[in-house]
């Protein structure tokens, strides 16, 4: 599995962007955010039952994102069809703001090592890599438990100080100072 301080892979997938056939697909190329902070999260598969929970709720996130001038991408090894039709199909994935990726040949998610053996999925996994392509933190999950995407804008606020952050450290509270 990638660690933390490597470099974060460099990708071509096609995402989804809209519920409009016309308009649903697009090429996203990594090296186009390359001066950007990324998150980029991934879920076992789409007509589940515990993943539209997760992506709804970065979903809501995602201004908050932004703001900290971090591009969101989420991914899964189902194709960008499914995707689509499972946009159409759940009312709260209509309307994301970010894409949802397609990595059908499984080559991101192998190249991070979250490729799940037994059922040949993408692992529940989260990645926040800054602005220089360098992985600064990853959580992942059993496939049955959900992750919270207030702590990883949390983790992510806690990085860009750039500082030491305690435990449960919230945007706006004092960090440490080494004496």
């Amino acid at each position: 599995m990638i660690r933390i301080g490597d470099k974060f892979p460099d990708f071509k997938l096609t995402g989804v962007v809209s519920t409009d056939i016309d308009n649903a697909f697009k090429e996203f190329d990594s090296s186009n955010y390359e001066d950007k902070w990324k998150v980029v999260f991934f879920w076992p598969k789409d007509f589940t039952f515990i993943c539209p929970t997760e992506i709804a709720a970065f979903g809501k996130l995602e201004g908050e994102f932004a703001d900290r001038d971090a591009q969101l991408f989420g991914v899964s090894t189902d194709s960008e069809f499914v995707h689509l039709a499972w946009r159409r199909d759940h009312q709260e994935l209509r309307d994301l703001p970010f894409p949802m990726l397609s990595d059908i040949k499984r080559e991101l998610s192998n190249e991070l090592g979250i490729l799940d053996n037994n059922e040949g999925v993408a692992q529940r996994a989260a990645f926040v890599v800054d602005n220089d392509n360098i992985v600064r933190f990853i959580y992942v999950t059993d496939l049955n438990v959900g992750r919270s995407p207030e702590e990883v804008l949390r983790v992510l606020d806690a990085l860009q100080t750039d500082e030491l952050c305690p435990c449960n450290w919230q945007k706006g509270e004092d960090t440490l100072k080494v004496a």
